[in-house]
Formats: C-alpha cells, sequence, structure tokens
C-alpha cells in the first residue's frame, strides 16, 4: 500500500484505508510534525460514523469517541516520555478497552504496539502533497 494524496483528497484516502485495514484494532501513524495525521485521522473517524468533533488529543493524551456502537479512542502520544509513562497514564489499558484505536507520536512507546498494529508512515513530499506507506 503506498498512495501519494492531497488534503482534496483525504476521504478517499481515508475510504480506502478503512476498505484495507477496518479489521486491525490499533493503527499507528508515524509522521513528522505537520503532515497531517490528525487531519487525517478526523476524516477516518468521520467515516466511521463518529458524530463529535474530532481534534488532536495532545494536551489530553487520548479522547474517545464513540460510532455505531464501537469505542474509539484517539491517542496522542507526543508528550509522553517513555512506554512506562503511558503505561501510567492508562493508553495499555484503553487499548486493550477500545475497539478501535489510532495513535499519533507511536514512536515514544513501541513496545505497546503488536502484531494487531497497523502501522503508517506519512512523509511530507511538498506543502501539498503527502506519501502514506506501511514501511517494510
Amino acid at each position: 500500500m503506498d498512495m501519494i494524496y492531497t488534503l482534496d483528497q483525504i476521504g478517499s484516502v481515508a475510504a480506502k484505508l478503512i476498505k484495507m485495514h477496518g479489521t486491525k484494532p490499533a493503527w499507528a501513524f508515524f509522521a513528522p510534525m505537520g503532515a497531517g495525521k490528525t487531519t487525517l485521522i478526523s476524516q477516518i473517524c468521520k467515516q466511521l460514523g463518529v458524530e463529535d468533533a474530532v481534534s488532536s488529543p495532545t494536551f489530553a493524551i487520548m479522547n474517545q469517541y464513540e460510532a455505531n456502537g464501537k469505542m474509539i479512542y484517539h491517542m496522542d502520544w507526543y508528550r509522553l516520555e517513555d512506554e512506562a509513562e503511558a503505561i501510567r497514564t492508562g493508553v495499555e489499558a484503553a487499548m486493550e478497552d477500545a475497539d478501535l484505536c489510532f495513535i499519533e507520536w507511536p514512536e515514544k512507546a513501541t513496545g505497546l504496539l503488536n502484531e494487531n498494529t497497523v502501522k503508517f508512515e506519512i512523509e511530507i513530499l511538498d506543502p501539498e502533497h503527502r506519501r502514506i506507506f506501511i514501511p517494510s
């Protein structure tokens, strides 16, 4: 899976990701600041049926949403120091309880990711274009 897209195409990218990886309970997004992680996750949540406004959980660490009877967590691990702090903040327990988790800045606690986590990388190609792929 390898897609190059613009902001105008983010809806179709979200739909393709859901179609290809919708059965995976955790999605980790590795990307630099400004790559559009939150924007993409917001679109995915919208397409899954989340009616609440989806925003970055940078300061809260986790936002919880409901869609069609499923519990979805949107996590941002940017402010976490390491895996131990992630566990203390309840991230690991939330991942076990949720039907679906979207994780920004997963590199802060990669030990919490497992074989049920789909790992995406988003690359900034230029101000308008992004590339999303699953690293080998």
